[in-house]
C-alpha cells in the first residue's frame, strides 16, 4: 500500500470516529470533498467502539441490579455517540409524523426545538433500550448491534438520492458499503449475530422506505440517525427474544 493510500484511509478512519462517536481524537486536518463518503467505509469502527463499552460493561457482570446496570449501559450508548443518532431519530419523529407536505417536513426537520412526536418517540425508544440491555442478553449482543446497524445504513444511503443536497447527509452519499461490510463480518462468527443482522437489515429498510415517501423521495442526515436506533433495536430484540 502506498503512502499516500495509506494516508487516505487513516484520514477516512479518523473522520468516521470523530464524526460518529466523542473520542478525542484531535482534528487536524480540513475535511474536504469526498472525504465523508470514503470515511463511511469505517463506519463499523464507531460501531465497534459505542457497542464494545456496552459489551464490556455487559461482561464485566457487575454486583448491581439489572435495572441500574441497563441504565449505565443506555448512559454509555448516549455519551459514546455524543447522541448523534438519538437527536436524529427525535428530529425525524417530529417532521415524519407531521400531518404536512414533504416540503413543509423538511423544514421542521431544520427546527432544533423537540415537539411531542419526537417527545413521545424519544422517550419509547429509551425505554425499549433500557428494557433490552435488562434482559438476560448475551454480552456481546450490543456488540452486534451497534455494528451491523452503521454498517448496513450504507445500503439505504446509497439506496435513496439525498432529501437536501446540500446537507452533511448528501456529502456522505456514495458510501463504501463493501468495504464496511468486510470490516464489520467478524461480528457475523458471534452466536446469532446472522438473525440479528438479517433483523436489523429489514429494519432499516422499513424506516428508510417510511421516511423516504413521507419527505417526497430522498433522506436527510436526521433519518440515518432514526434508521441507526431501529436497527439497533431490532438486532437486540433478536437476543431478547432468543433469551425470552
Amino acid at each position: 500500500m502506498s503512502r499516500h493510500l495509506l494516508s487516505s484511509q487513516l484520514r477516512a478512519a479518523h473522520l468516521a470516529l470523530t464524526f460518529l462517536t466523542v473520542l478525542p481524537l484531535p482534528h487536524f486536518y480540513d475535511v474536504k470533498d469526498g472525504d465523508f463518503a470514503r470515511a463511511s467505509a469505517y463506519y463499523p469502527l464507531a460501531g465497534y467502539v459505542v457497542g464494545g463499552l456496552v459489551s464490556l460493561l455487559l461482561w464485566m457482570d457487575l454486583p448491581l441490579p439489572s435495572g441500574v446496570v441497563a441504565a449505565l449501559a443506555v448512559g454509555i450508548w448516549l455519551a459514546t455517540t455524543g447522541m448523534l443518532h438519538f437527536d436524529g431519530l427525535v428530529d425525524s419523529a417530529d417532521a415524519l409524523f407531521a400531518m404536512k407536505s414533504p416540503a413543509q417536513r423538511l423544514e421542521i426537520l431544520r427546527d432544533v426545538h423537540v415537539g411531542a412526536f419526537g417527545l413521545a418517540v424519544g422517550v419509547m425508544a429509551l425505554l425499549t433500550l433500557w428494557s433490552l440491555l435488562a434482559a438476560p442478553l448475551p454480552w456481546y449482543a450490543p456488540l452486534v448491534a451497534a455494528v451491523s446497524a452503521r454498517t448496513l445504513l450504507l445500503l439505504p444511503m446509497n439506496r435513496y438520492p439525498a432529501a437536501r443536497p446540500e446537507s452533511l447527509g448528501a456529502r456522505a452519499r456514495e458510501g463504501r458499503w463493501a468495504a464496511a461490510l468486510l470490516l464489520a463480518a467478524p461480528t457475523l462468527l458471534l452466536p446469532g449475530a446472522w438473525t440479528a443482522w438479517l433483523t436489523a437489515l429489514a429494519a432499516c429498510f422499513l424506516v428508510a422506505a417510511f421516511g423516504a415517501r413521507r419527505l417526497g423521495g430522498g433522506l436527510s442526515g436526521d433519518i440515518y440517525g432514526m434508521i441507526v436506533v431501529a436497527a439497533e433495536l431490532a438486532a437486540l430484540c433478536v437476543y431478547a427474544w432468543g433469551r425470552g
